[in-house]
């Protein structure tokens, strides 16, 4: 056991000493969750928008007043005619266009929305928010109530999913090119002869990389408590436990890319490959799984991140028990099992 604290502590002193790989691992999630956090976005907020009407009447006057006290839109021009407003939509001087038919306010309907749809998530979006602020929320024409995210924020997407991401690319890739590391340098060889068995080191050079990604864990967890008021609605111990699953299911991942790999760029260039495209594009964290082609959503379901975001989701955001996950966790307990498993038996043919 002394030797097993003696290979740990010395890998923890050798991760603590290269500058470059303490700046990603600490300063990748602080970025990342920045960015994710403030910069990038999918709020709808100060939509451009042009008023069309031939004339204003009181009830066309409300509908204009409500939409100008919004957060979400703002009142550039008012134009008598279509053209116009699509004309400045064209021009780039507007997103969104809303024509008031001549008899609006006796009605109470005849309403056209011109929309700038080269994005065609958030064009949607500015139109449902723009029906719901002009047709008056508060009265009894619409009913709206937004669960767990009233404020409809982004971060409360973002953070699990950028939990998800960190956690296995900086496990998996970081653990695959520190052991590939050891094999260019000749050292594995110098630590496979000690008396220590080659399971116990690889273990042991496994162990600080879980150590940081629980630190990193904790780090990310108070970012988005404190610094993107996302809260944590359910229980934090649950929370820790699903995270450490995945953490070992990523390490496992690792340990199988270094039985692979035979050069550090290569471990790179795998970890970039398998595990950073499938996981931002495939895993639900910025497109929904149910959205994609049939083939895709078969290829999502062997991507781990994307049980773990899903129960991240659920346990954080909605504030669910354990019993509201246990699939998630059955499938990544056993994909954990099977990859740990089979990085281990490769490992060890290979030694043979």
């Amino acid at each position: 056991m002394r030797q097993f604290f003696s290979f740990v502590i010395k890998e923890t002193k050798h991760i603590l000493r290269d500058r470059r790989t303490m700046l990603i691992l600490f300063g990748m999630p602080v970025v990342l969750m920045t960015l994710f956090g403030f910069a990038i976005t999918n709020d709808v907020r100060n939509v451009r928008t042009v008023v069309v009407t031939s004339q204003i009447d009181h009830l066309t006057r409300q509908a204009v007043d409500r939409l100008a006290v919004s957060e979400y839109f703002v009142i550039t021009a008012t134009v008598p005619t279509p053209r116009e407003a699509e004309r400045m939509i064209r021009n780039q001087q507007a997103d969104l266009a809303i024509v008031f038919a001549n008899d609006f306010a006796s009605k109470k309907s005849g309403l056209q929305f011109i929309v700038d749809a080269a994005d065609p998530n958030m064009s949607q979006q500015w139109t449902n928010y723009a029906t719901q602020v002009i047709t008056n929320p508060s009265s009894s024409v619409v009913n709206v109530r937004m669960l767990y995210n009233p404020g409809m924020k982004s971060a409360y997407n973002f953070v699990p999913a950028i939990m998800g991401m960190l956690l296995m690319l900086i496990c998996a890739m970081m653990t695959s090119i520190s052991i590939v590391r050891e094999k260019e340098k000749g050292t594995m060889e110098m630590l496979l002869v000690s008396p220590v068995k080659p399971l116990v080191i690889i273990i042991a050079k496994v162990v600080p990389y879980m150590m940081l990604a629980i630190v990193i864990l904790v780090t990310i967890l108070l970012m988005a408590r404190f610094v993107l008021d996302v809260p944590l609605a359910g229980s934090l111990v649950w929370i820790v436990v699903v995270s450490v699953i995945y953490i070992v299911l990523a390490l496992s991942l690792g340990l199988l890319i270094s039985n692979i790999a035979t050069s550090q760029l290569m471990a790179l260039l795998l970890s970039a490959m398998v595990l950073l495209m499938p996981i931002v594009m495939l895993s639900g964290m910025l497109f929904p799984i149910e959205s994609m082609p049939t083939v895709l959503q078969w290829v999502s379901a062997v991507i781990p991140p994307r049980y773990y975001i899903a129960a991240m989701r659920k346990l954080m955001i909605m504030g669910v028990g354990i019993d509201g996950v246990l699939r998630e966790v059955a499938i990544l307990t056993g994909m954990t099992a099977l990859l740990l498993v089979v990085a281990l038996a490769k490992f060890k043919n290979r030694l043979e």
